[in-house]
C-alpha cells in the first residue's frame, strides 16, 4: 500500500495521575506503574520510569510510527489535565488537537465549560460512560451543548453500554445538529457475551454517526480485543460492521495511547489495519487518516520518513 496519512483520533497525555474514582485513589508510581483502584497496574510502558506521559515522548512515538497528528481526549481516571493540555495545544498546535474537560460530576461545570472555551480549547470531552447519574440531555448539559454549537466547538464522548445514553445523545444531536461529535471506542465494541454486531444497542450507537456532523473513532479497540491479541481479526470485523452501518467516511482510527502500548507497540496499534487483507486501500486511507484530517481540519502536517530499525 502506498504511503498514507495517519492521524490518531484518540489518545491521552498527563504529567501525573493524582485523583480518585468512586472514593478509591489513582496515583502515579515509579517505572510506569500506577496505583489504580486498589491495585498496582502497569499504566505505562516500564521504560517511562518517571510516570510522565508527556507530549515529547508521544511525539517521539508518533514520529517513529509516522503518525502525523493526534487528538488528545480526557478521562476522569487520569484527573483533569486542562492546564497541561492547554500548554500542549499552544506549544505544538500543528501536531495536536486537545480537548478540555470540565468537572462534569459537580455543579459549576457550566461555568468551567465556558471558561475552557474562552481559554482557547476547541472542544470538550465527556467520559459519558462514567456519568450514569447525570443525563446527557438535562437542561444544564443542553446549555453547554448550545454554547458549543454556537462557538463551533467539538464534542468527544464515550457512551455506556445499552440504550439509555444512545437515546440521550440522539436528543442532543436533534437539538444541535451543527455540533461536531466524535463518539469514542467504536461504541465500546467489546463482546462480553456475543459479538457486538449482534447487539442491537451497539448497532444503534454506531448509527448515531449516520448524522451529518457525527463521527465514530476506534480508540482502545486493541484493548477491547486484548485477549484475542494481534492481528485482532475480530476488531477488524467490528470496524467493517460499523462501516456497513454508516459508511467508511464516518470512521476514524484511534489508539488510546499510552495504555494500549503496554501490550503492543504504538505502530502495532494501527498496522493490524494497514496490513489487513480484509480492507481495501481506499478504506484504509479513509479510516487511518483522511477522515480525521477532514473532520478536525488538520493542515500543514509533517512528512515523516520511515526510519529503518537497526535489527532489520
Amino acid at each position: 500500500m502506498e504511503k498514507q496519512l495517519i492521524i490518531d483520533s484518540h489518545s491521552h497525555l498527563w504529567l501525573k495521575q493524582d485523583t480518585t474514582w468512586n472514593g478509591m485513589p489513582i496515583r502515579t508510581l515509579d517505572n510506569g506503574r500506577s496505583l489504580f483502584l486498589g491495585e498496582e497496574v502497569q499504566m505505562l510502558p516500564p521504560f517511562m520510569i518517571d510516570g510522565r506521559n508527556s507530549a515529547e515522548v508521544f511525539l517521539s512515538n508518533m514520529d517513529y510510527a509516522q503518525v502525523a497528528a493526534a487528538v488528545v481526549v480526557q478521562e476522569f481516571i487520569d484527573g483533569l489535565q486542562n492546564d497541561y493540555l492547554a500548554f500542549v495545544g499552544r506549544t505544538w498546535p500543528g501536531r495536536f488537537f486537545v480537548y478540555g474537560m470540565p468537572d462534569w460530576l459537580h455543579d459549576g461545570f457550566q461555568k468551567q465549560a465556558e471558561s475552557l472555551l474562552d481559554e482557547g480549547f476547541h472542544g470538550l470531552a465527556i467520559p459519558g460512560h462514567r456519568l450514569l447519574g447525570r443525563s446527557l440531555s438535562s437542561p444544564s448539559m443542553m446549555k453547554v451543548f448550545s454554547q458549543m454549537e454556537q462557538r463551533g466547538a467539538f464534542l468527544s464522548i464515550t457512551l455506556a453500554d445499552g440504550m439509555k445514553q444512545v437515546e440521550e445523545l440522539g436528543a442532543v444531536i436533534r437539538e444541535f445538529p451543527g455540533l461536531r461529535i466524535a463518539i469514542g471506542h467504536l461504541g465500546m465494541a467489546e463482546p462480553p457475551v456475543s459479538p457486538p454486531w449482534e447487539n442491537p444497542a451497539w448497532r444503534k450507537q454506531v448509527m448515531l454517526a449516520g448524522n451529518q456532523n457525527v463521527m465514530l473513532e476506534s480508540g482502545g479497540i486493541t484493548w477491547l480485543y486484548n485477549n484475542e491479541f494481534y492481528p485482532f481479526p475480530s476488531a477488524v470485523r467490528a470496524i467493517r460492521e460499523a462501516a456497513s452501518l454508516v459508511g467508511w467516511d464516518k470512521l476514524m482510527w484511534g489508539s488510546d495511547y499510552p495504555r494500549t502500548i503496554t501490550a503492543i507497540t504504538y505502530r502495532m496499534s494501527y498496522d493490524f489495519i494497514s496490513k489487513s487483507p480484509e480492507l481495501t486501500d481506499v478504506e484504509k486511507r479513509m479510516f487511518l487518516g483522511e477522515n480525521a484530517c477532514r473532520f478536525y481540519g488538520f493542515h500543514d502536517l509533517p512528512e515523516l520518513p520511515y526510519i529503518k530499525n537497526m535489527s532489520e
